[in-house]
């Protein structure tokens, strides 16, 4: 991809996520080309539909994701705290958008093999940070992954949320 092209399309994807995240889902094409400066054709050029950028955003978001976890265990931090500044990530993250593409039909195997590595990679973390004792053990780690994805797939979710703290919390082994 020339350089010129490959810059107009992180411009699309900045301009989306930001747009996104002041708007929710619900932003235009149109409304993203402006953003971004472009023209509405360039956009299309690089997406042919909406739903092409957002797969792209949200496989993004996923990998970041995936990225921050295996960083946080290969940096030697405990299961526990590991688990919980990888939700904290997960508060900058567009994750609502991938919760929105569920009804739009069936999901790309791209992300979907991404989407199952995450998940994965978040059981395991769960069932590690219960081993140590520092997640209660009554819920498995399939429901704890089921109640980060409530907390973390709204829209509008930032740093420091009410909701990802009482989560968190919630989450915690009691002495």
């Amino acid at each position: 991809m020339r350089a010129d092209a490959r810059r107009n399309r992180e411009r699309i994807v900045a301009s989306a996520l930001e747009l996104f995240a002041a708007r929710g889902c619900a932003v235009g094409m149109d409304d993203i080309a402006r953003e971004a400066g472009l023209g509405v054709g360039t956009l299309y050029r690089h997406f042919p539909d909406r739903r092409a950028l957002v797969e792209e955003i949200a496989v993004s978001a996923l990998l970041r994701f995936r990225d921050r976890i295996a960083e946080l265990r290969e940096g030697g931090v405990p299961a526990g705290e590991a688990l919980a500044l990888a939700v904290e990530h997960c508060a900058g993250e567009p994750f609502a958008l991938i919760k929105s593409l569920a009804g739009d039909g069936p999901a790309p195997a791209g992300r979907l093999e991404v989407q199952a590595e995450v998940d994965a990679l978040l059981a395991k973390l769960a069932a590690e940070a219960q081993a140590e004792g520092a997640v209660r053990r009554d819920i498995g780690p399939a429901e704890v992954i089921e109640i980060v994805s409530l907390a973390v797939c709204r829209p509008g979710v930032r740093a420091g949320d009410p909701v990802i703290r009482v989560m968190l919390d919630g989450l915690r082994a009691r002495a």
